[in-house]
Order: structure tokens, then C-alpha cells, then sequence
């Protein structure tokens, strides 16, 4: 708000209108960063359309105490939480909003957030121009899709059919071909939904062949150029699409599957199974959880019996208690396993129910790793400070009174904030030849050395000379530089000698490591089970897919590292359809090269011809059609 380059705040003047701001106090992320940096918060508002205005809050100006600061905090001084106040820095004055410790933060920002008001309008809608035609909707077309009406074309969009009445007879003729190609496929899958007669579905798949060919010998591929341009805004586009199997030439290599199989089948949901085991399958892939009711509901068992046929399939984690939390074994047995296991035996000493959750993770309990395994390096920031400490003393004598009698004049920090080493009092051992000669230079002593090295910095000399319009320059000496640098070298190679010496430490320092980095056992993921309700069963998925979609329901985060060629976009695709069917999200986004588009879409229709996806391209983002694709988002059910 107060940079002397107003560059920034005209570009956002121009899109948007300032509604109010504060200005906190230097010290409000001091816990949490660690720094004192004095901010605002800024309320805007978007403006529908980019305007020239330039307010008054673009522009600086002095207030009453002569400090130059925005406009704004000038004429609402109640808005700055604290008293501005000049200070030297580095660089010269600096203005820093100091606070006022007669009342609390949050005291002074209730007060100021009341000062802001603004009013929500109503969004304007572009009109649609008198000289259009349009009809009323028909429920039976889908949104956003074609459809004839007495011989002429309209477009659905929402309410409206618009009729399209300024087309080419070339693409006139196109779409209308189109249409009858894409409600025979519609209506192909309707059978198939319902479960129709095998006579009725391939009498259907007859119409479909028949319609396919005469359109390609007319109008060529679906998937030609000419087509897209003409039939892309409809809804079924890429369903289309997905009727043509091609090369990487574009050229047609078959037809799909619609056309001579059942690519949907009708989901059967199971009712009934004989054992326990059957039933965690079936609740997995139902409900992508274990649901100890609805597997009672499957085979009719008590739950106890249900639970000792399970054991060590299923594990109840101990931190709910009685809530029940069943959880698969590749689940529970997975992470972190020490954690785990100290909480699993404490509830064990009290409920004898949890000594199973003892026993098996014991069984999977990473190896312990010996001193030999475990690489260290000075600089790891698990390395207790102490040590350190002992390190820097032992390595260069640093004399009794510095650090073992009265008070401590050189210690060693580390900030968990910023991952920062910090040595205390580097300057007071002042005659030590180790300091100075041994591990230090007359440039750069050991102790600065040894901070750069936790670090994990290069140790670098400069020089500061003067240039010739009289302005300091910092020149890096390589010769003090390289000097330097071995000296870092000789106290990198001493540490790696003494830290594994101690045998009380070399013990301490492994069982925190062994703790620390050894505890994890990498969950294994089985998607055998898994259904995929509305699937293309043409298609079988092979097992490292499978194996990945579970990891993607399961898991949470996951990396689909696989090479090129082996079904990522079938994996994808997988595992958002059946994320959505199994309640795990709402809706999926894909994002993807923009090359690329075409070919997920019509792979997505492929695998699921039942799915209703949305399918943005760069033409979607334009200005004019903006409000448009923002309507299909909202009243298409993806």
C-alpha cells in the first residue's frame, strides 16, 4: 500500500474497488514467523469490466506526522492498528506500524472491522439481442445440445431454445446427420441401462451401423475437423467421438465397441454372501470402508464371530476406543508404525482387545538400523543442539569460562520456524588459535564457519570497495574464499570422526534416528475388489491400474508414475467415477495440455459412455463465452 511505485495498486484499481483496509502492527507474525514486518489486509471488490478511474488510494501522501504512507491511512487513521513510526534500516528509513499495547489485537480489529461496509449487487446479464428467435425448452433435450424443430435447428441453451438460422448448408447438413447418429447412440444406451433383450440391443446396434456409415461417407470421421467445428458445443460431442478408434495419424483403425457389444452393464448390488471375508469385499467396494453393520446385513452373522473370523484382516484403532473404527490391515499396519504401536500398547494395558494391534505391529516394525546404515552430516537438523554444542567445544578448546562457569557466553539455536542454526556469541573467544588459524581465518573464524556448515552454505569472502560514482561493492575474493573453504572442509571431515566416537551418544543419536526416519512402512494397495459400476466391460483393467485406483481412493495423494503407454487416463478416469459413485468426492477436475483434450475426452466417453462430463477448451475462456461455459457448470450434474 505504500510502495512509491503506485504501478500495482492502479492495476488493481482498475479491476476492483477498494471497500477498506487495516493496518496491523510489525509484530503480528513475530510468533509464527519469527518477523517483525508491519502489513494490511485489503478488501476489494471486482468490478464487472476493467475502468480507467483513479481513485485516491493509488496515491501516497503525508499525515500529521509528516510520515509519507497511502492515502487511505491518511484520511482513516482509525484504521491503523498501532502509531506509524520512523526507524533506520538497512537501506535507509523505514516506516513501521508500531502496537498499541493499551489493547489487544483482536480488540482493535473488531473495532476497525466495523468500519467497512459494503453492498452486494445484482449481477447483470447481458441481454439477448430482439433479433434472435427462440422457443421455450423441451424437457427432453438436453441442455446445451441440438435438436430440430420443424425442420430447423435450435440450441438448447437453459430455458431457451435458440434457433440457428445463420449457419452454412455445409454445416447446416452436418449437424443434422449428427443429431440422428447421436440419438441412436443415446437411445443405445438407454437399452443397455435397462437391461434390454440381447434381439432388442443388437437391432439398435443395426440403426447405429447404419447411420455411422451413411454420415462418414458424406461428411467423413466424427472426429475430422469439419465435424468438431460444427457439432463441438453440443453436449454428446465427445461421446461421438469415442464411436472412432484411431491411429496416430487420425486415421480410422475400427469402431468401437458400442457398435457390436454390450459396453454397459447393468450394476447388480449384492445382496447376500456366505462368509466374513466376502462381505469386508463387499463392503469395500460399496462403501469404501469397513462397515461392520452393513457386513452383518450381507451374511447374517454376529458381529463378534464376524470380527474373529476377520482377525488380522480388520483392526480396530485403539484411539477411538469404543467408537469401533474398524480399518483394513493394509491400512492400519502401514505409516507410522512406532507411533502406532506406542499408542496400541498403552490401550492394551487396560483393554485386552488391542493386544492383536500389539502383536502384528510388531511383526511389521521396520528393522532397527545400526550407526554403519545411518549417514549424518553436520547440518542435520535432528542432530539435538547439545551435541552440537559438545562438537564446537571439544573441536577447538573453547576456554571453561565461555561455556561450563557461570553464565553460558556461546550457544547453539535452532529455529524450527525457518530451519535456521544459529551460534551465539561468536565473537567472544578472541585469542583461541583454533578459532583464528587451525578451523578459522583472520577473515572468518571457526565458530562463523561452523554456522555456515549447519546451514548447510558455502563459506564465501567478499571484499567492499568503493566505485567510481562512490557506491559500495561487494567482490568476491577467491583466494580468502577458497582458504576458507578448506578450513570447512577439515571441520566437516573432524565431525564425521567424532560423532559416531561416544558410545552413550553414538546410542542416543541412533535410537533418534531409528525413530525419527525409521518408523514408516509404505502402505500396499489391492484393487482386486473394486467393481467400477459403469465400466465399459469390454475393457478390463489391468492389475498395476486396478492396484492404482485403490491407492487413489485410499490414499490420498498419489503420483501415477507409470511410463508412457501403460493406461494413466484409464487410471484417472477410474478412480474419479468411482470416487463420485462412493460419495469420496463431488466432482472431478482434470487438467490437462491443451493437445491433448480431445483424446481424454473421447478416452473418458470410451471407458464410461454413461458419464456426463464437461469439457472446457481455450475458446471457453474467451471473453464472450465465459458466462456461457460458467452456466453449463452450473446446471449440468457432472
Amino acid at each position: 500500500m505504500d510502495k512509491a511505485n503506485p504501478s500495482v495498486r492502479k492495476y488493481i484499481a482498475q479491476r476492483a474497488d477498494l471497500i477498506g483496509a487495516i493496518r496491523l502492527p510489525d509484530n503480528t507474525f513475530q510468533r509464527a514467523a519469527g518477523t517483525r514486518v508491519t502489513s494490511d489486509i485489503i478488501f476489494l471488490k471486482k468490478r464487472e469490466r476493467i475502468t480507467d478511474i483513479e481513485p485516491d488510494w493509488v496515491n501516497l501522501d503525508k499525515n500529521q506526522d509528516g510520515i509519507t504512507i497511502n492515502k487511505y491511512f491518511v484520511e482513516n487513521p482509525n484504521m491503523i492498528l498501532g502509531n506509524m513510526t520512523i526507524e533506520t534500516g538497512p537501506h535507509g528509513p523505514v516506516f513501521n506500524c508500531k502496537a498499541d499495547e493499551t489493547k489487544t489485537l483482536e480488540e482493535q480489529l473488531n473495532e476497525a472491522i466495523q468500519n467497512i461496509s459494503t453492498q452486494i449487487t445484482d449481477y447483470e446479464i447481458e441481454d439477448v439481442e430482439d433479433n434472435v428467435e427462440m422457443i421455450p425448452a423441451d424437457p427432453n433435450v438436453r441442455n446445451f445440445s441440438y435438436t430440430i424443430v420443424d425442420g430447423k435447428i435450435y440450441y438448447r441453451e437453459n430455458s431457451n431454445m435458440i434457433l440457428k438460422d445463420d449457419l452454412p448448408l455445409t454445416t447446416e447438413n452436418r449437424i443434422k446427420e449428427l443429431i440422428k447418429v447421436r440419438d441412436v447412440v443415446r437411445e443405445l444406451i438407454d437399452y443397455q441401462v435397462n437391461d434390454y433383450s440381447n434381439e432388442e440391443i443388437q437391432s439398435k446396434q443395426r440403426e447405429l451401423n447404419q447411420v455411422y456409415d451413411n454420415f462418414t461417407k458424406r461428411y467423413g470421421l466424427i472426429n475430422s475437423r469439419g465435424n468438431k467445428n460444427a457439432f463441438s458445443e453440443d453436449s454428446s460431442y465427445y461421446l461421438l467421438t469415442s464411436l472412432e478408434n484411431l491411429d496416430d495419424q487420425g486415421n480410422l483403425k475400427s469402431k468401437a465397441d458400442m457398435f457390436s457389444k454390450r459396453t454397459i452393464a447393468p450394476h447388480k448390488a449384492v445382496t447376500s454372501v456366505d462368509t466374513a471375508n466376502e462381505a469386508l469385499i463387499v463392503s469395500l467396494s460399496e462403501k469404501a470402508k469397513v462397515d461392520i453393520p452393513f457386513m452383518q446385513s450381507l451374511c447374517n452373522m454376529d458381529k463378534d464371530k464376524m470380527i474373529e473370523e476377520l482377525k488380522g484382516e480388520i483392526f480396530n484403532i485403539p484411539e477411538y476406543g469404543e467408537s469401533n473404527n474398524w480399518v483394513t490391515a493394509d491400512e492400519y499396519l502401514s505409516g507410522n508404525i512406532r507411533e502406532k504401536l506406542k499408542n496400541a500398547e498403552e490401550f492394551a494395558k487396560n483393554d485386552e482387545r488391542f493386544k492383536i494391534n500389539v502383536e502384528y505391529l510388531q511383526k511389521v516394525m521396520p528393522k532397527d538400523l545400526t550407526p554403519a546404515e545411518i549417514s549424518i552430516r553436520l547440518g542435520a537438523t535432528w542432530i539435538p543442539e547439545k551435541y552440537i554444542e559438545d562438537f564446537i567445544f571439544e573441536l577447538l578448546h573453547t576456554p571453561n569460562y565461555l561455556w561450563k562457569w557461570g553464565n553460558k557466553e556461546i550457544k547453539v539455536h535452532y529455529s524450527e520456524y525457518d530451519g535456521e542454526w544459529n551460534i551465539e556469541g561468536k565473537s567472544r573467544d578472541r585469542s583461541n588459535v583454533y578459532v583464528y588459524n587451525t578451523y578459522g581465518t583472520s577473515r572468518i573464524n571457526a565458530y562463523k564457519i561452523i554456522e555456515e556448515t549447519l546451514n548447510l552454505r558455502d563459506v564465501r569472502i567478499f571484499d567492499t570497495c568503493i566505485d567510481t560514482e562512490g557506491n559500495k561493492q561487494r567482490i568476491l575474493n577467491k583466494k580468502e574464499t577458497a582458504i576458507a573453504q578448506g578450513k570447512q572442509e577439515q571441520i566437516k571431515e573432524a565431525f564425521q570422526e567424532w560423532v559416531w566416537k561416544d558410545i552413550d551418544r553414538r546410542d542416543d543419536l541412533t535410537r533418534i534416528y531409528n525413530e525419527r526416519f525409521n518408523s514408516t512402512r509404505p502402505r500396499e494397495y489391492d484393487g482386486s475388489h473394486i467393481n467400477f459400476v459403469g465400466m465399459n466391460p469390454e475393457i478390463n483393467l489391468r492389475t498395476h491400474q486396478r492396484n492404482a485406483d485403490a491407492h487413489i481412493l485410499y490414499g490420498g495423494n498419489t503420483l501415477l508414475a507409470h511410463g508412457v503407454g501403460a493406461g494413466k487416463t484409464f487410471v484417472m478416469v477410474a478412480a474419479a467415477m468411482e470416487s463420485k459413485r462412493l460419495g469420496l468426492c463431488n466432482k472431478s477436475l482434470f487438467v490437462v495440455p491443451n493437445y491433448i483434450i480431445d483424446q481424454i475426452a473421447s478416452d473418458f466417453m470410451q471407458l464410461y459412455p454413461t458419464a456426463n462430463i464437461l469439457v472446457a477448451t481455450k475458446k471457453d475462456f474467451s471473453t464472450n463465452n465465459r458466462k456461457r461455459f460458467c452456466s453449463k457448470i452450473a446446471t449440468r450434474r457432472i
